[in-house]
């Protein structure tokens, strides 16, 4: 016997006829097409399983029904307890403040739940971690979103991030729109510190000066916003950074918002169907993120 064969009895037995099983069939099938294959699944077993107008079982169909029940009607139940039971594995990647600072609370909470989780971390950054997943290095990735993600991937949008020029405190720079004032009239003496040039931050920041007609390269490219701030606070210029809640800026600095780009937005994007401990990770994040959100650094 033909085991998709089977399937479709199952639906058209478990439901009360073919119509009612089409609607009922967890994907896409038209109702010629099991029409068909169920004639071949009683051709094969040389016997009528039920009559068509109206549904009845007949002694042969309710005999196969018995069955195969039990399969059929515990798929659900055996893949969930095959995915709680055998996959608390989870590789996610994050920017390195979200792994030390913010995930490790968020990551105790899942451990509650999944007392046998293994967990693989690493440090990425938009566009890294949308390679790492389509190549299937990943679980979950924690990183700033830019648009539609690629085919296949899931997002959920976590927090916005407002884009800011760090300057030390000690700055004769107020706001942002002086540093601005001064790169329009040539007076700008510091240069721009940021992370490298494919992220989204300083894609969306040249964008802005383009705009403007205005040009400000980069003269030192870091891989982390952390050190955005290390070299800023060691004289080398101004540093552009998002304002990240959770994370206060450093007494000897001040972060000036850039008002006119609109804020980046951080999300969790993952692939597939979450599993169970996936799934209990992005409910925590999300329940984390919500509290943290009013807690923007003082600038």
């Amino acid at each position: 016997m033909n085991v998709h064969h089977l399937e479709l009895f199952y639906y058209v037995a478990r439901y009360g006829g073919i119509m009612e099983a089409v609607r009922n069939m967890p994907y896409g099938i038209q109702q010629p097409a099991i029409s068909g294959q169920l004639l071949q699944l009683e051709s094969c077993l040389g016997v009528k399983l039920f009559r068509r107008r109206p549904f009845e079982l007949l002694p042969a169909g309710t005999e196969l029904f018995n069955f195969i029940r039990p399969f059929f009607g515990e798929l659900n139940t055996i893949e969930k307890q095959i995915r709680e039971g055998s996959q608390q594995t989870l590789r996610v990647a994050a920017p390195v403040m979200a792994l030390r600072d913010h995930l490790p609370r968020v990551l105790q909470e899942v451990r509650k739940r999944f007392p046998n989780l293994q967990l693989t971390l690493r440090a990425g950054q938009q566009p890294q971690v949308e390679a790492w997943l389509e190549r299937h290095e990943l679980d979950f990735a924690i990183t700033l979103l830019e648009g539609h993600c690629a085919k296949g991937l899931n997002h959920l949008p976590l927090l916005e991030l407002p884009l800011v020029l760090l300057v030390p405190k000690a700055s004769r720079f107020r706001n942002a729109g002086e540093i601005l004032e001064a790169l329009a009239s040539e007076s700008l003496e510091e240069p721009l510190i940021s992370v490298t040039a494919a992220e989204l931050a300083p894609l969306r920041f040249r964008e802005f000066l383009e705009s403007r007609s205005l040009e400000w390269p980069a003269r030192v490219e870091v891989t982390d916003l952390e050190l955005v701030d290390v070299y800023v606070r060691n004289g080398f210029g101004i540093g552009l950074s998002l304002a990240i809640p959770g994370n206060p800026i450093a007494q000897d600095l001040k972060a000036l918002p850039i008002a006119d780009i609109a804020p980046l937005r951080l999300g969790a994007v993952w692939q597939g169907a979450p599993s169970a401990v996936m799934s209990a990770l992005i409910e925590t994040l999300q329940s984390y993120m919500k509290q943290v959100a009013g807690t923007l650094p003082h600038h």
